[in-house]
């Protein structure tokens, strides 16, 4: 179970960190701009599978088809205006609303039109006031305002100074405000020129005012602002006897808009007709009554709004449903929203965020160690999903779940969890180079690394060759040298041999003093680990012989004594235990059992045969059975180390098939000839035999420097010993050590 600081350190705090950064950037506008690309991208992708508008809702539009009619628009009179406000309230059905998203802020002589238009339909016009923060010709103060039939908003709890506020406002003529109410058509663009919030309300010094889309909902309910409540950063309420609304807002009273619908899905509905269709149309039925030339469309009970749809005029701008949208259809979409509560809602990032730390803390504690393709799998597969889960909830619910900077913060968790765990794979590499690199080459270790499995702590069972050296007379050395100059000696010595031991795979387990302890075919598994022992036998040996030169030449450094240097090698392959031994806090990669005694015994015995490489049969049989014929081997005979019941036969490592002479050659033969007669008791033809095989020897005890002795003088004395001497029945040539 982890511990809660283990918890801590590895999981929590890596994910409140990554998360905190990403919230702390998800605040800024830089990525607040591609969350809400992302907003609109799955509002476009649910707009094609939409439920047609609210019938309860029109749009007359200065198309082109009015334009072709009635002229440019900077020419139109504002009679144009008032026939088709005359027209709409001589139908036996008349709209409930006519909202205007076309300002009248300068006097005009054809106001009278507009004003009969608005007597003819009382109660029922808005005109459109603008926010601004100027004082352009036609702008007023809010004092001006009083004597409007529009009033303020009274109720407003909390701080309205964050409201959408200008200190003028661009409003209709006094002729037109005395007839009709006034509201703002205000919808400013974002950051990135798109309108995705719009103010419901607008604050104009200390007076707060609808919007047209809030009060075009009231009077489509024969409600005032008398029944609106405002709180601010959370809702307008609207509170009339048969109609209750709660519509969200943020600090500045501005609603997400909830976009569904394009002039395109008004047309197919017949609820977007031309301003000249209506007005000619209605009028040449209703008033000429005459059959009109056009199409008349049914707006009776209706909130109807007139605002520019005709490609280039002014009042067009990017939504999140297209580039160019008219502006009145902002308006229609919100009004769209009251009537049918279809409200846009952000998630609680308190919920978001949460859960967004549920599933990395998971993802941390139970799948940063799997397989790559399962970690895959979750690295790919949460953001899909989430994903997938922010598209559902805006498709279904009209909720919109923050998607980009959550999924950049899984990223960035995600990023320091895979660094992580490189850095772990690293350390782990570091470990099992720590381990190994003083003991084996740099290829051996970079094997264990790709291996991808450290090696197993604890002892396990293992076929391996053991190796043991010792120095000849070392005693000699540590009498006639100081300490200093003897460290200087061994520590070049003991880098020689290692480096062979390293060179050809193997791994150095122990100095002891100056004997040297190595193994092949553990850690790495090695089939040719005999052969690759013999030839590191050989190779010590012939770099030894090149250290005796380089001493010898150095004159009076090094005393005599160092210049006849010789080194004992002792192999044996079996099986042995291997792996970390020691204690748990201090423990070394070691190998143990009988094959390695027995390999012990090899290195000490080799002084009793006369030779410097002494290896067991077990060795010779594995050596032969991968190099073939590589490596000369001489057979020496059997011997009984002490603790053993059983004799061993052992063999001389003479050396490479390529490098060993004739002479050393015809030695063999004659030597191997004369072992046969030994063992048949043949005293005098085995001994003109190892007198014959010691001519040839190569190791020659008067020629070559700190040679002792070699097999054939050793047998020779031991054949004069037994044809003195001739042991009983039970005599079968195994020679027993005595000592270790």
């Amino acid at each position: 179970m982890t511990s809660r600081p283990a918890f801590f350190r590895h999981q929590l705090a890596p994910a409140l960190i990554c998360l905190g950064l990403a919230w702390a950037l998800g605040q800024s506008q830089w990525l607040q701009r591609i969350e809400d690309v992302t907003l609109d991208f799955r509002t476009r992708f649910r707009a094609a599978n939409q439920e047609p508008p609210d019938p309860r809702v029109a749009v007359i539009g200065v198309d082109d088809d009015s334009l072709q009619r009635f002229g440019r628009w900077q020419d139109w009179p504002r009679r144009n205006h008032g026939l088709l406000l005359r027209s709409l309230a001589a139908a036996p059905a008349k709209p409930a609303v006519v909202g205007w998203d076309v300002l009248f802020p300068e006097p005009s002589p054809d106001d009278e039109h507009l004003v009969d238009g608005a007597l003819a339909l009382p109660g029922r016009v808005i005109f459109a006031a603008y926010a601004s923060d100027d004082a352009p010709l036609g702008a007023a103060a809010p004092d001006e305002l009083a004597p409007d039939l529009s009033q303020p908003i009274a109720r407003i709890e909390g701080d309205a100074s964050t409201l959408f506020s200008a200190p003028y406002a661009l409003l209709p003529v006094a002729p037109l405000r005395s007839v009709a109410l006034t509201a703002f058509v205000d919808t400013p663009a974002g950051a990135d020129g798109v309108r995705r919030t719009v103010p419901l309300l607008v604050r104009v010094k200390d007076q707060v005012y609808p919007s047209l889309a809030l009060q075009s909902v009231l009077r489509f309910w024969n409600l005032t602002v008398a029944d609106v409540r405002v709180r601010v950063g959370e809702a307008v309420f609207i509170e009339g006897k048969d109609v209750q609304r709660r519509i969200p807002i943020d600090a500045a009273g501005r609603i997400l808009v909830n976009y569904r619908h394009i002039i395109a899905d008004y047309l197919a509905r017949g609820l977007a007709p031309g301003h000249a269709q209506v007005a000619i149309g209605l009028h040449q039925k209703y008033v000429e009554h005459k059959e009109p030339g056009l199409p008349v469309p049914d707006l009776g009970g209706k909130i109807v709004l007139v605002g520019l749809v005709a490609p280039g005029l002014s009042d067009n701008g990017p939504t999140p449903l297209s580039p160019e949208t008219p502006l009145v259809f902002v308006h229609a979409n919100i009004i769209g929203n009251i009537l049918g509560e279809d409200y846009a809602h952000r998630a609680n990032p308190f919920v978001v965020w949460g859960l967004a730390l549920v599933v990395c803390i998971a993802g941390l504690r139970w799948l940063a160690d799997t397989r790559l393709r399962s970690y895959a799998t979750f690295l790919v597969g949460v953001p899909m999903i989430f994903a997938a889960i922010a598209f559902i909830a805006w498709q279904r619910t009209s909720l919109a779940i923050p998607l980009v900077a959550p999924v950049l913060g899984f990223g960035a968790l995600q990023a320091y969890a895979i660094g992580r765990r490189v850095l772990a794979e690293q350390r782990k590499r570091q470990a099992i180079e720590g381990m190994f690199g003083t003991y084996v080459s740099p290829a051996v270790v970079g094997q264990l690394v790709k291996s991808g499995e450290p090696p197993r702590l604890g002892g396990h069972e293992k076929i391996i060759t053991a190796y043991f050296s010792d120095i000849q007379g070392f005693s000699q050395f540590s009498e006639q040298m100081p300490p200093a100059q003897l460290v200087e000696l061994m520590n070049e010595y003991l880098t020689a041999c290692t480096d062979v031991v390293t060179e050809e795979g193997g791994t150095l387990d122990k100095y002891i003093g100056d004997a040297m302890v190595a193994m092949f075919g553990a850690p790495i598994e090695q089939e040719d680990h005999a052969l690759r022992a013999c030839v590191v036998a050989l190779r010590v040996q012939r770099r030894l012989a090149a250290l005796r030169e380089k001493w010898r030449a150095e004159g009076n450094r090094w005393p005599g004594v160092v210049a006849k240097m010789r080194t004992r090698i002792g192999l044996n392959t079996g099986p042995c235990v291997i792996g970390n031994m020691g204690s748990r806090t201090r423990f070394n990669y070691t190998m143990m059992g009988d094959n390695v005694n027995l390999a012990a015994r090899m290195e000490s015995g080799a002084k009793t045969w006369g030779v410097y490489t002494l290896c067991t049969e077990s060795t010779r049989q594995a050596c032969e059975a991968y190099g073939g014929d590589r490596v000369v081997f001489r057979a020496l005979g059997r011997v009984r180390v002490m603790g053993r019941e059983k004799g061993v036969a052992v063999h001389e490592v003479v050396g490479l098939k390529d490098e060993v002479g004739g002479a050393t050659r015809e030695c063999i033969e004659l030597f191997e000839a004369a072992l046969a007669r030994f063992h048949a008791r043949d005293w005098a033809a085995a001994e003109a035999g190892f007198k014959a095989s010691e001519a040839l020897e190569p190791h020659q005890p008067e020629r070559d420097p700190g040679v002792s002795s070699n097999p054939s003088l050793i047998y020779a004395e031991r054949t004069r010993r037994l044809a003195a001497q001739p042991p009983g029945p039970e005599w079968d040539g195994t020679h027993v050590m005595t000592e270790k």
